[in-house]
């Protein structure tokens, strides 16, 4: 791997990527960081620069003109899209995986199928191209039953549905265009009984190298109660993924995953996000992402104390077998600040004030979804912040993040109260 400083461009403008940008910027190998379009947040710490992800030609042309040793693509769908393949074609080096490898997240079905060939464990399930072929699966397969519009569908596409009539209630929104493209085909699982987590490991496409695990919170309200979301808060580690569990889960799903894939020609470089159920048979995977988890990024970042801008490029060079990766004993938890209405349709321009009066070395508060109005901090999203604190148990980091969360002056925010909760009760 080159030890020479780097100038890196990230991609994104999100909670991940203000996690990915001030974790990169800890390292003694950047020379420049550059985000597009970045966010306030990251704009404090990083240059940000306004360039369009979906024009992949503008984004070579800049790497070119500033000269960008790597380039970090943070959200999926630039991945879905294929910027990773024009980057590589013009030579330029990139972490995040090929457009078809991202179908591992991309295309629910075609993980699903994956699985099925390699024998990877998963819920059964059945895959439906038309609303009358998915209620037809339905009668067969029974309630409860998960329905997943197959596409991208921001963390919104999936209805655990307890009652035939919830489940056909989500089949006809997929494919009445509720999630857009993303529904045109629907996966309908069987309902696995037992505890989520998810599991991150990075790859190079042979060397597969697990980072930490976290847990995450999807349901919008307390008690895990309310739609789906992209996630309303994460801890680090999560302690059901015991040193057995995360074994299990490198040998019988991630290592399976990436020989497949390197088997098809499409092999992954990037991020491998396992969301699992460990059930009473051993782990079992819900989906993958192929890059980092939002908001489980921010947790990782904060223990992470090895050099991240290192172990992304040997990623992106195929030198990952020399690198070594290490975390802090600390636990992280972050607490999601959403607009009031999200997952649904929100507001913008809600002003946000008191950020200022977070002085805890062992917090960070990451802008997901906020703007500038003049000097005025505002929300321009579903999710806004994600307060984001470490300490030596999940306890102590739980209380602190609540402790910023109290200082932050937001009447149209609102936040889960019960982050951890399940992990205090163990």
């Amino acid at each position: 791997m080159t030890t020479r400083t780097m100038n890196i461009l990230l991609i994104g403008g999100g909670g991940r990527e203000h996690a990915l940008a001030w974790a990169l910027k800890k390292s003694p190998r950047i020379h420049r960081l550059i985000a597009a379009p970045g966010n306030p947040g990251i704009a404090a710490i990083a240059e940000t620069a306004k360039l369009d992800a979906a024009d992949h030609a503008a984004v070579v042309a800049f790497c070119r003109d500033t000269a960008i040793d790597l380039v970090v693509i943070g959200p999926e769908a630039p991945l879905v899209a294929g910027l990773a393949d024009d980057l590589e074609a013009a030579g330029i080096r990139v972490f995040g995986p090929s457009k078809a490898a991202s179908a591992l997240e991309g295309s629910k079905a075609f993980t699903k199928e994956l699985c099925a060939e390699a024998g990877i464990p998963t819920a059964a399930f059945r895959r439906a191209a038309t609303l009358e072929a998915g209620l037809a699966a339905l009668q067969e397969m029974g309630a409860p039953i998960v329905v997943k519009a197959d596409g991208l569908a921001a963390g919104k596409g999936v209805v655990v549905a307890e009652t035939l009539e919830e489940a056909t209630k989500a089949i006809e929104a997929c494919f009445s265009g509720a999630f857009g493209d993303a529904g045109a085909e629907v996966v309908l699982e069987e309902k696995l009984v037992g505890e989520e987590a998810s599991f991150f490991a990075v790859t190079d496409g042979e060397t597969v190298v697990p980072l930490a695990t976290a847990q995450d919170h999807k349901r919008t309200f307390d008690g895990d109660r309310g739609p789906n979301t992209g996630g309303m808060g994460a801890y680090s580690p999560a302690p059901v993924m015991t040193d057995d569990m995360i074994a299990r889960t490198m040998s019988e799903i991630v290592e399976p995953t990436v020989a497949a894939m390197r088997a098809r020609g499409t092999p992954v470089r990037g991020v491998l996000y396992a969301g699992l159920m460990i059930t009473d048979e051993g782990p079992q995977l819900i989906e993958y992402n192929v890059r980092f988890g939002d908001p489980e990024c921010q947790v990782l970042m904060m223990r992470l104390t090895s050099d991240l801008a290192e172990l992304l490029m040997a990623a992106a060079e195929g030198t990952l077998a020399e690198t070594e990766v290490t975390w802090s004993d600390d636990a992280a938890l972050t607490v999601v600040m959403a607009t009031r209405g999200y997952p649904g349709p929100v507001e913008r321009g809600s002003g946000i004030r008191g950020l200022e009066a977070i002085d805890d070395p062992d917090t960070v508060v990451f802008h997901a979804g906020t703007s500038l109005d003049g000097s005025r901090l505002v929300a321009s999203g579903g999710r806004v912040l994600t307060v984001t604190a470490t300490g030596a148990t999940i306890a102590e980091a739980r209380e602190r993040a609540y402790a910023a969360v109290a200082k932050i002056d937001w009447p149209e925010g609102f936040f889960r109260s019960d982050i951890g909760n399940r992990a205090l009760d163990r």
